[in-house]
């Protein structure tokens, strides 16, 4: 019987030399193929000897670190469900998703050990184990004692492998369950789709706790037994020096942008370089012909989401066009929607849904919510809007209700005025996406206080820095007496966007 884990289809990949290095690090160590298996290994065995139930769930809050990746890896070879929870978050974030998602083991890093494991005992997960970015914690050493060969478990396709907390533009964080088939699809759709060859070598650059970094550029390296330049932090300079030892790199915008503040970003240094990947927030076109003009090389933008891994890109052979997201990956059924239901021709601007085997299973515990976000037909409505040109090129045109995308990072701000509408004080809130030069959007955040009251913009803004991750926190807020409204009493964030627009303009 075929194994559809997603690690047996990773690890048959592997070269003939796992002696070979498989993942040379920003300070100097390398790491063979050999041992990812052996470490796997000694991690899966680890987890199993927990006697945790079927369908447990591994929650992990670490800095990115080359044994980050393989507790993954591991998570997905012992068949248990892996949760990747962003650095950032802070204790009520924490304490959300430990009480929803349950989980049967917690893996942090020691600074934070004393506050998560609080949390996690409180919550009934009594596995609690630190790691950190410099090979050291309590989950390396027990996992030290365990056998370093570990058969992977058989999976069905339609197994549990990831849940993703993402955001809903209405409040708080849902789970999004991603199977090991809608992984594997995907790797294996993207290997042929941008030509990953031998020798390929990628620089990863990106944090691990989401898509782009997790699954896009790791599954990729990994299905294609590809060498990874792994820096645990992005650093321009860093990249640009890295850049002839390598033919890929993948980034968000703002990691173009700052690249191109580098002055040695030349030619010459990108002369071995194959394919640069843009995602998970628009690229502007001023960034995408600048990156032409000074590489000769055209970044490939493509377009996914926590719900569905990638779904469109840009092709590989053919015109890469600025401002486009390109096609629907092979597999994948995407249309526009008008309001009434109707599928609407090239230019028009609707909803976008789509189908394919990349699609996730849906929401963690919420039936209701998963059953509102798919159509009768069986697409998943994106919440995204946008078009297909008259040559068939997806373009976004914005996104549905306000979300706000932050140097490559969702922040959604019904969940940052749910905070700020809770503080002494406060009447009501809204916040608003401006333009950034660095970040591409950043939050401002604007209140009313209430009747009697005076409020003070900086100090909210330093009392939800105590609560919440840094990537959510407003740039800016303003008290004022009153925000602008409709006929039906609704906040105008429009008028509050184009009212803010210049706060950061250069």
């Amino acid at each position: 019987m075929k194994n559809n884990n997603l690690f047996a289809a990773l690890r048959a990949a592997f070269p003939d030399d796992l002696d070979a290095s498989a993942v040379e690090t920003d300070n100097g160590l390398f790491y063979s193929w050999r041992d990812l298996e052996r470490g796997t290994a000694m991690l899966a065995n680890l987890l199993v000897s927990l006697q945790l139930p079927a369908g447990a769930r591994i929650a992990v809050q670490v800095e990115k670190s080359v044994e980050a990746m393989m507790l993954y890896l591991a998570t997905l070879r012992a068949g248990y469900v892996f949760l990747p929870l962003n650095t950032a978050y802070q204790s009520a974030e924490m304490a959300y998703f430990i009480a929803n998602a349950e989980p049967s083991v917690v893996v942090c890093s020691r600074k934070n050990f004393g506050w998560v494991s609080k949390i996690a005992f409180q919550q009934g997960t009594y596995n609690v184990f630190s790691l950190d970015d410099n090979r050291s914690g309590s989950l390396l050493d027990r996992a030290a004692q365990c056998s370093d060969r570990h058969e992977v478990v058989q999976c069905k396709a339609e197994d549990l492998a990831a849940i993703l907390y993402t955001s809903g533009t209405t409040g708080r964080s849902k789970g999004a369950m991603l199977s090991h088939g809608n992984m594997l699809s995907n790797a294996q759709v993207l290997k042929d789709y941008w030509a990953w060859k031998p020798g390929d070598v990628l620089i990863h650059a990106l944090p691990i706790f989401h898509v782009h970094g997790l699954f896009v550029a790791i599954h990729g390296a990994l299905i294609n037994g590809s060498k990874m330049i792994w820096l645990s932090k992005f650093d321009p300079q860093l990249v640009v020096d890295k850049l002839p030892e390598a033919t890929v790199f993948m980034g968000v915008p703002t990691l173009y942008v700052r690249l191109l503040a580098e002055l040695g970003l030349t030619r010459e240094t990108c002369r071995n370089m194959r394919l640069f990947v843009a995602g998970s927030a628009p690229l502007l076109i001023e960034t995408f012909r600048a990156w032409q003009e000074r590489t000769g090389h055209t970044i490939l933008e493509r377009y996914g989401m926590s719900e569905t891994a990638m779904l469109t890109s840009n092709p590989y052979d053919g015109e890469r066009r600025g401002g486009t997201v390109g096609f629907a990956l092979p597999g994948v059924t995407l249309r526009v929607q008008g309001d009434r239901g109707q599928t609407l021709p090239a230019g028009e601007v609707g909803g976008i849904e789509v189908k394919g085997p990349n699609v996730f299973q849906g929401y963690w515990r919420m039936p209701e919510k998963t059953k509102e976000e798919f159509t009768a037909d069986g697409y998943f409505r994106t919440g995204d809007v946008g078009k297909i040109d008259e040559r068939g090129y997806i373009h976004i045109v914005g996104r549905s209700k306000d979300l706000i995308i932050s140097g490559g990072y969702n922040v959604y701000p019904a969940e940052i005025e749910g905070y700020i509408n809770d503080m002494p004080g406060v009447a009501e809130s809204a916040v608003v996406g401006v333009p950034h030069p660095d970040f591409g959007e950043v939050g401002v955040a604007i209140v009313i206080a209430k009747p009697g009251s005076t409020l003070d913009g900086d100090a909210i803004i330093a009392a939800l820095k105590a609560g919440l991750a840094n990537f959510k926190i407003p740039k800016r807020c303003f008290v004022v007496n009153e925000l602008p409204r409709n006929t039906m009493g609704k906040v105008q964030k429009n008028l509050l966007r184009e009212q803010y627009k210049a706060l950061f303009a250069a």
